[in-house]
């Protein structure tokens, strides 16, 4: 019997009728075809991953931008694009608009049509390098989720190919969109807490588990592809997404992905992207890294599930900051200076329904030692950072193409973000400390930890294995 991985792409694209480049591509026929409504005016945007972030996160927060058009979906799930192509049509039906989306099971595909200015991905980790390089060489602007990249070697590839085809970028690192995180980030640099020497970085953790038991390959996904660059490996239950009759349970629970370290590293990327960016803007190292780790994890060692446990990181930076990493901490930054703290947090916010929720002080989104602190205003020669349009982070990125000048987050710092969390976890698999240059990007007198900056790819994934 074949087994269910071998289920090939003609194989996928047959039951779910997406073979050939599309099923045909947008018709727009707006009720007002003139002035700032006209087509011509509008970014017309591609979709690549349509699952829980895509849905919950990146759709709805296109969609209600009035300078773009969603124009195109694409996934390796036929159910998933069915979905999109159905919920993207529903909205602009409710605005008079009579658009018809594109569908696609390969990006590839879709990043050939002219039209298309700009894609939006939001697939799993170790499907980001790769359509993004695609995109930026195809003169897409991107739009990705967090983490960049899977590692240290992708980072400084997708970072350096984006900025040479000039291509405007935003990753999903909402938080940089936050009023409460920009401010903590200017008074911090203000020097509103006098010398910054520590930050400490909370962060969640994964369970462990996971079934190994080996199922059939549902007709409706292409696991393949979906595997990518990564080794062939059993199709499972628990390491793909969600498969149900509905919305509910096709998008509801975490997917099991995000505890596998073939395709996710765990929380240290998860949520340490997000927190680490924001350490690092209020820290001003956005364009370097640490210049020492030393890091120590409990890995699972049984079950499919194998990213982090409780962990511990540190990092020193030349700067003479130790940023602290650790699962006991409440999630959030905090940062600490020679004249007080501050601690800033999302609060009750919630991007996706299994976020965390912090509890007693640590609820609170925006803290300080003493109220002056955050209540005294900026001076006029004083560091301004970077503010988005209506704390609105997909807004900032429509913005950015629209007048060619950089989001809040560029590829370099997208890369130095995600970066520092790589390097804590391979510091924490190897379970010691390491030195590291930030201006090489390699680890000093260590042949281990450098062998780990990048991985095999199977071909004929993977941008190793893009054609040039």
């Amino acid at each position: 019997m074949k087994s269910p991985v071998h289920s090939t792409r003609r194989d996928f694209l047959r039951v779910s009728g997406l073979a050939g480049a599309a099923l045909g591509f947008p018709t727009i026929i707006p009720s007002r075809v003139l002035g700032a409504d006209a087509p011509s005016n509008k970014i017309n945007i591609l979709q690549i991953g349509c699952g829980r972030i895509g849905q919950s996160m990146d759709m709805g927060g296109i969609l209600r931008q009035n300078a773009a058009r969603l124009v195109a979906v694409c996934d390796l799930d036929s159910l998933r694009v069915t979905d999109a192509k159905a919920r993207v049509e529903g909205h602009y039906k409710k605005s008079n608009l009579d658009l018809t989306v594109a569908t696609y099971g390969d990006y590839r595909e879709a990043l050939q049509h002219p039209d298309i200015d700009a894609v939006s991905v939001s697939t799993p980790d170790h499907w980001h390098a790769e359509p993004v390089v695609a995109a930026a060489l195809a003169g897409k602007d991107i739009y990705v989720q967090k983490p960049l990249t899977m590692t240290l070697a992708e980072g400084r590839v997708v970072s350096d190919t984006v900025r040479a085809q000039n291509r405007m970028f935003q990753i999903g690192s909402q938080q940089r969109s936050g009023a409460q995180f920009r401010i903590a980030c200017e008074m911090v640099r203000n020097g509103r807490i006098g010398k910054l020497h520590t930050v400490k970085i909370g962060l969640p953790t994964d369970p462990s588990g996971g079934s190994l038991e080996e199922i059939p390959v549902p007709p409706n996904l292409n696991y393949e592809m979906w595997l990518g660059a990564t080794p062939l490996a059993p199709y499972t239950r628990d390491r793909v997404h969600p498969q149900g009759p509905d919305m509910k349970t096709r998008y509801g629970p975490r997917p099991g992905w995000l505890r596998n370290d073939n395709y996710c590293l765990g929380m240290i990327t998860g949520w340490g992207s997000h927190h680490v960016d924001i350490a690092h803007w209020g820290m001003g190292t956005e364009h370097t890294g640490p210049v020492s780790i030393e890091g120590r994890a409990e890995f699972p060692k049984a079950g499919l599930w194998n990213v982090h446990g409780p962990y511990h990181i540190e990092m020193n930076y030349a700067n003479g900051v130790t940023v602290i990493i650790d699962h006991t901490l409440p999630n959030g930054i905090r940062f600490e200076g020679s004249d007080g703290w501050i601690f800033v947090t999302r609060g009750a916010e919630r991007v996706t329904s299994s976020d965390p929720i912090p509890d007693g002080p640590a609820a609170k989104a925006l803290q300080a030692s003493k109220p002056e602190i955050l209540t005294t205003p900026l001076g006029e020669k004083e560091i301004r950072l970077h503010e988005s349009p209506d704390n609105d982070h997909h807004l900032d990125w429509i913005t950015s193409i629209q007048t060619r000048k950089p989001a809040v987050t560029t590829p370099e710092v997208a890369h130095r973000s995600t970066s520092a969390c790589i390097l804590g976890w391979i510091s924490m698999k190897l379970g010691r400390k390491l030195a590291w240059n930030p201006e090489t990007e390699e680890f000093v007198g260590d042949e281990t930890a450098n062998s780990m900056r990048s991985r095999p790819q199977r071909a004929p994934y993977g941008i190793t294995n893009m054609k040039k």
